[in-house]
């Protein structure tokens, strides 16, 4: 059985965060870059949560340091007003196991201590997978609202 720690990213976890996305997450942004990522962690340190997984075997390789595997992330960001969460992902090997649902509950413990009242979540609406892990966790889509963006940059 492997053990699952939850901690917020470090600066140091950003390389390793960026390419666990290319292999976990669906889609990309236009801030899904170091520079992004980097603004995110300096902005707000406890907003990119990580999911690591340490076997058992690991764990003298953990007394020395390494934490362990990463396996899941979620980005719980909160303006002050509104709570969003971004870039719930769990390796694809990995998933089923409750590393979601454990990202979830500490993303929103972050939000209730923070006095946030909501959560919301950024779907694709093409990843039918994501729809039903977010239906499982109790969120819903609310289909009068549609996204509008504008990129700032070339």
């Amino acid at each position: 059985m492997t053990e699952l720690r939850i901690r917020t990213a470090t600066p140091d976890d950003l390389d390793t965060v960026l390419a666990f996305w290319k292999v976990a997450a669906e889609g990309t942004s236009i801030s899904d870059d170091r520079d992004g990522v980097e603004r995110l962690v300096s902005r707000d340190p406890e907003a990119l949560i990580l999911a690591l997984g340490v076997s058992p075997a690991q764990a003298e390789s953990r007394a020395r340091g390494n934490d362990g595997e990463l396996v899941g992330t979620v980005i719980a960001g909160f303006d002050g007003w509104r709570c969003h969460l971004y870039r719930l992902a769990v390796h694809p090997e990995r998933r089923r196991l409750g590393i979601g649902s454990a990202l979830l509950a500490a993303a929103e413990e972050r939000f209730v201590r923070l006095g946030g009242r909501r959560g919301d979540a950024m779907v694709l609406q093409r990843n039918e997978t994501a729809q039903h892990a977010w239906r499982a966790a109790g969120y819903a889509p609310e289909e009068q609202w549609r996204r509008w963006v504008k990129p700032l940059s070339d």
